[in-house]
């Protein structure tokens, strides 16, 4: 992703191409892990792959196209020159970049299934390891699977096809039952902090003391259901934590699951390269399906709608839930590419998750609601609690805007 200080990120630098970064290049710490199929092409008028953008700070003209990075405070005029291809020599090949990546991943697989099958005994069943060996597992097959499917054409096709859609399957199994459990402590927490006491209002303000009485008298009409609702979102959310948890277990225990860790086993040894001419061509370079996935989530940020539309309109979490999705494949071709993830797309993609988890909190409170025979506070406490995760939602639209470096691709038709 290019950054107010570079053309281009997705274009290795001399320093990354001879393997020189120390951490303070375009190989910056990882982010948060995640990814998910997406293959929308690119909106027409987006820039060309390869595009370069000016640098901020130079000569005042009309207001930049999509893709070109806005000057945000305190980074206009700072930084070093664009990380372009002056100079370079070299292009990033599957069998250079792509191939040594994957194996990578596929030795911190099969580690975590190790570390998994190890923390899962009976005397540790259920604890923390277990938890964060599964987290493990997740990362590596969604890096994996991401990786098959921005150069999918630099690898054997039906192979990466194949290998792909079961470790989407493995990593959605594994990943809904740690989902139930952070939407629960979500939830309560939240419960807690609307019904909790107020501030005591300052004397002498009776306007103030009005306020903060009418404040009383809706957090103690809140209080009354919130106890209600708690309990029956912890019914619910356990239940379905239960559920995935047990198949967690039978998808680990299944024969089909045996069958993904022995293709991931020779993945770790050996990558299928292509057979034919033009998948031998699109191996000697790795750049355009990296740009091409930076591209499309270049548009996918810029048919975001705008920040003026209101809140409550739940019709637009479709638009950033593939936002995100992009924004994770953008980053792990970044890795492959130029052998870390950008710094620069840390906080969105932050911004992104607490997002997500926002919309299914607020979710799954509007569903408590619609439990039948339920006592109107309680859903009186459901109503007030799916408002406050939809605030959640606007919060983190917002502070995606603040935090994304291409301030031009959100602004408002």
């Amino acid at each position: 992703m290019r950054r107010p200080d570079q053309q281009t990120t997705t274009r290795p630098a001399p320093e990354a191409a001879h393997g020189t970064g120390n951490g303070t290049g375009p190989a910056g710490p990882d982010a948060a892990p995640g990814t998910g199929p997406a293959d929308r092409p690119a909106a027409p008028g987006t820039p060309p792959a390869g595009a370069r953008s000016a640098r901020p700070g130079g000569p005042s003209g009309p207001p930049a196209a999509t893709g070109t990075p806005a000057a945000r405070p305190g980074t206009a005029g700072t930084g070093s020159a664009g990380a372009g291809f002056t100079g370079f020599t070299g292009e990033p090949t599957a069998e250079g970049a792509l191939a040594p990546y994957l194996r990578g991943q596929a030795a911190e697989f099969l580690r975590s299934l190790r570390l998994h099958h190890e923390y899962s005994a009976p005397a540790d069943a259920g604890g923390h390891g277990a938890a964060e060996a599964a987290r493990a597992l997740r990362r590596a097959a969604r890096r994996i699977g991401g990786s098959l499917h921005t150069f999918r054409a630099a690898l054997d096709p039906h192979w990466a096809d194949q290998l792909r859609g079961e470790l989407a399957w493995l990593t959605g199994i594994l990943a809904r039952e740690h989902a139930y459990a952070n939407r629960l402590a979500r939830l309560v927490d939240a419960l807690h902090l609307l019904s909790g006491p107020t501030l005591p209002a300052a004397r002498g303000a009776r306007a103030a003391g009005e306020a903060a009485e009418a404040d009383a008298q809706g957090r103690a009409a809140l209080g009354v259901g919130a106890a209600r609702a708690a309990a029956l979102l912890e019914r619910r959310l356990t239940l379905a934590r239960t559920r995935s948890h047990s198949a967690a277990l039978q998808a680990l225990g299944s024969s089909r699951f045996h069958a993904i860790a022995d293709a991931v086993a020779l993945l770790a040894s050996e990558v299928p390269a292509p057979s034919d001419h033009a998948g031998r061509a699109a191996a000697a370079s790795l750049l355009e399906p990296a740009e091409l996935a930076e591209q499309r989530l270049l548009t996918a940020v810029a048919d975001l709608p705008p920040d003026d539309t209101g809140p409550y309109n739940e019709a637009q979490d479709a638009a950033w839930h593939q936002a995100r999705l992009l924004l994770r494949l953008h980053r792990y071709a970044h890795e492959v590419v130029l052998g870390g993830a950008d710094p620069g797309l840390t906080a969105p993609g932050h911004a992104l998750d607490l997002h997500r988890d926002a919309v299914e909190a607020a979710g799954a409170a509007a569903a408590a609601a619609r439990t039948p025979r339920i006592a109107p506070a309680t859903a009186y406490a459901l109503g007030v609690l799916h408002a406050d995760q939809r605030h959640g939602v606007e919060s983190a639209r917002a502070a995606f805007r603040e935090t994304w470096p291409y301030a031009t691709a959100l602004a408002a038709p």
